[in-house]
């Protein structure tokens, strides 16, 4: 045992030094150190020598272990040092470093962010709905009947049953009112879907913005009070707004929402069609019939609603003429933003 040990003590100091790289070294550490290593199958075999051998034996093995540690930790030092000392592994300082590319805000996320915070500081809060409806809360409870254009199959994505993907972001508006008491303010951002062809201005799926304030005594000047803000807020300080009348089934008045137009300021040009006005939303009182339908007294409370095109607002905001440049991750037109 004691011979065995002293050769392979004098065979690993020797491949220790012979070894050229760091690869190498390692090599010969696991050969010798490692768990199944030449030592460890040696101190295995010190059970089943004469007691009167074992101390020896464990002596010379507390010996060599430590010994062949450290010329590992010698030569992996002298690696590291040449490794220093050598100028063409060396890092020049003068090089440009790498860039990295950091990721930002979608335009529709900033536009629903943006819209959500001005209404947020008006009191309003931000709720959200499912993308899966039932008839009931898309059309019926918001007073559009069985015969309305917009409940035909070639207007809206039917599921299976009374199920269907919302055409709009109100159903939201009938959930809340539902389990929610008056007074109240929300605003309700999302995605809904129609069966349009996809062009410049149109999309299978898109992005509302849905308003709702309910309370006594809640008249038409209040809806154009909070309109006016908002779009004084998204679009700046000289901002016109214009109503137009209109027909909702779910608001009875119900008006069309125009601003002057942000590139001309209302003098004309080729954006607003020479007109000085852009639509940018639809508004109204809250039907009775909606009241009616959620459970809150239309005697005592009145309310407005209005809802919005994200991407109408974020073209209009940024100047872009082709809804579809947002959906089809075209880099070069995302680094813009």
């Amino acid at each position: 045992m004691i011979e065995q040990l002293n050769n392979l003590k004098e065979t690993a100091i020797s491949q220790i030094k012979e070894a050229k790289n760091a690869d190498d070294l390692e090599a010969v550490r696991i050969k010798y150190l490692g768990r199944k290593g030449e030592m460890a199958k040696v101190m295995g075999l010190i059970s089943s020598l004469p007691d009167s051998e074992k101390p020896a034996a464990g002596r010379l093995i507390n010996q060599v272990k430590p010994l062949l540690e450290e010329e590992i930790s010698k030569k992996q030092k002298s690696f590291t040092l040449a490794e220093k000392q050598n100028p063409q592994s060396k890092k020049d300082l003068t090089m440009p470093g790498h860039r990295f590319e950091s990721g930002h805000t979608h335009p529709i996320t900033q536009t629903i962010s943006d819209i959500c915070a001005i209404f947020r500081h008006m009191g309003f809060a931000v709720v959200e709905g499912p993308e899966i409806e039932t008839e009931h809360n898309n059309f019926e409870a918001l007073n559009i009947p069985l015969n309305h254009p917009s409940r035909d199959a070639f207007d809206t994505f039917y599921i299976k049953n009374e199920f269907l993907l919302r055409s709009h972001t109100s159903p939201v508006q009938v959930r809340y009112m539902t389990k929610h008491k008056s007074p109240l303010a929300i605003i309700v951002p999302g995605k809904v879907f129609r069966p349009d062809a996809v062009d410049a201005s149109h999309s299978f799926m898109f992005h509302q913005v849905e308003g709702l304030m309910v309370d006594e005594r809640v008249s038409l000047a209040h809806l154009r009070g909070v309109l006016f803000e908002f779009c004084r807020q998204l679009f700046g300080e000289d901002i016109k707004l214009r109503f137009r009348p209109h027909f909702f089934p779910f608001t009875e008045p119900s008006a069309e929402v125009d601003v002057s137009c942000i590139i001309c300021k209302g003098a004309g040009c080729s954006v607003c069609s020479q007109k000085g006005w852009l639509e940018i939303l639809g508004a109204g009182m809250v039907n009775p019939k909606v009241f009616k339908a959620v459970g809150i007294d239309s005697e005592k409370y009145t309310g407005f609603a209005f809802g919005m095109g994200v991407e109408r607002i974020a073209m209009l905001k940024y100047g872009i003429n082709d809804i579809r440049l947002f959906f089809e991750n075209d880099i070069r037109f995302l680094e813009q933003f």
